[in-house]
């Protein structure tokens, strides 16, 4: 395994253990053992676990952001059809997880937010990545005539991206998918249906038809 491999491997088992269990309970140890990485090697690729944890934020963005893109490339669907369908990903991907662990993005800015400001930035950073593809999607929406041409599409995203964190924290605490299908049936039936099309949209089970035809 090369020294590229390796680290590769602790970012990846690292982010697995994160993920789940938060920073600040995830010891260097615990990394080691699930990398399958010699005692003692861990400094050999990071200097500190801060070093660490920053190139998990990275990869965690990473992930996120090559999914959003690959649905909102997606020609075969209206861009908010392209939205929503990232996000239907990412319900039945916490419907498979038993609805747990949530935004791994979101968990470590409410974990380290206060604590620590270069995680706060660093984070910062990826939810306006995030929210800036969602901004780009409406815009092209708006173009299209999808969606309403006086909704303001930077503040609108910030608005969704609020709600599905938000969402996602309820649906940790519930252990349950509703917060994620109110989101969808809100968000897609209503917020971001066409004009003219609320009723019908919120008629359909789950508000899925006319996003994407």
């Amino acid at each position: 395994m090369t020294k590229e491999d390796t680290r590769a491997r602790l970012i990846a088992e690292g982010a697995r253990l994160i993920h789940k269990k938060g920073y600040n309970h995830t010891g260097v140890l615990e990394i080691l053992q699930a990398s399958g990485v010699a005692k003692g090697s861990f400094y050999f690729y990071f200097q500190t676990k801060e070093e660490f944890g920053l190139a998990v934020v990275v990869y965690f963005s990473e992930f996120m952001v090559a999914r959003m893109e690959r649905h909102l490339s997606d020609a075969s669907l209206t861009h908010i059809g392209r939205l929503k369908r990232f996000f239907d990903e990412m319900m039945n991907y916490f419907g498979h997880e038993g609805c747990s662990c949530g935004c791994p993005i979101g968990n470590l800015a409410q974990e380290l937010a206060d604590l620590n400001d270069t995680f706060r930035k660093t984070l910062k950073d990826v939810l306006d990545t995030m929210q800036g593809k969602i901004a780009g999607c409406l815009e092209a929406a708006q173009d299209a005539h999808e969606i309403a041409s006086d909704l303001n599409p930077h503040e609108a995203a910030s608005f969704i991206l609020n709600s599905w964190e938000g969402a996602l924290t309820r649906m940790k605490t519930e252990k349950n998918l509703e917060p994620l299908t109110v989101f969808d049936k809100m968000m897609f039936g209503r917020f971001l249906a066409r004009p003219g099309e609320e009723e019908h949209c919120l008629g359909d089970p789950g508000g899925r038809r006319s996003p994407v035809q």
